[in-house]
């Protein structure tokens, strides 16, 4: 694996687009890197802030009209993407960009195929109690069903080869495709490495968009790819 490519997908991120890109250009990767940005149907000019990186090819635009979710951007990142690792970073400042060459490695050292960045959760981490209870929760249901043991799945930080993205054919539209993805490689039989990152956690005055309801969605989606699996 010798190229990689990043999709971030937007949605009105006018506040934090322009230096999540400039983070993730900064950062000194181990192998040649493709960024993708997917607009989805964002109203607030966002992608204005960051005409000139994509006029310098440093980051290639695709926009989508109108707002089809998460999942839909993602899926579009996917069928682009001409690396042969793939991976996403989120627009919202909540990761650091600079753990991806820590995420790449164990693939190029031929340790693992898949690589998750898995969050500790500290003061500054944890939106909520809350918040954290059921991302444990979920990596707990995960675990269960798929006799695996895995301590977050739903990270943002998620490398793979890009044709194990498009094998899984994800389905969700919105943040279920978290759940669906890593449910999908379980069933694969897909041994998943974990290693420790960063994160600073939104609050909703910042934009933050998931919802308890996304939580519930992502157990019955996990335990139906289980079901199907059987």
């Amino acid at each position: 694996m010798t190229t990689l490519t990043i999709v971030m997908p937007v949605y009105n991120e006018r506040a934090t687009l322009r230096t999540a890109l400039d983070r993730l250009l900064a950062v000194d990767m181990p192998i040649e890197t493709e960024v993708v940005v997917v607009d989805d149907g964002s109203t607030d000019g966002c992608t204005d802030t960051i005409a000139d990186l994509v006029e310098s090819g440093a980051v290639t635009l695709y926009v989508q009209r109108p707002n089809q979710g998460k999942g839909a951007a993602l899926r579009r990142g996917i069928a682009e993407a001409k690396g042969e690792l793939l991976t996403i970073l989120d627009a919202d400042l909540e990761y650091d960009p600079a753990d991806f060459p820590a995420l790449v490695q164990p693939i190029l050292d031929g340790d693992a195929k898949v690589v998750y960045g898995a969050r500790s959760y500290g003061g500054h981490a944890a939106y909520s109690f809350w918040f954290v209870i059921g991302n444990k929760m979920l990596a707990l249901w995960a675990s269960l069903l798929f006799d695996a043991w895995l301590t977050d799945i739903e990270t943002c930080l998620k490398v793979a080869p890009t044709d194990h993205w498009r094998r899984v054919d994800l389905r969700s539209d919105g943040f279920g495709i978290e759940a669906e993805l890593t449910g999908k490689l379980l069933a694969m039989k897909e041994r998943i490495f974990e290693v420790p990152i960063s994160y600073r956690a939104r609050g909703r005055e910042e934009g933050k968009k998931i919802q308890w309801t996304d939580g519930v969605a992502a157990l019955w989606i996990l335990l139906r790819i289980r079901l199907r699996g059987k």
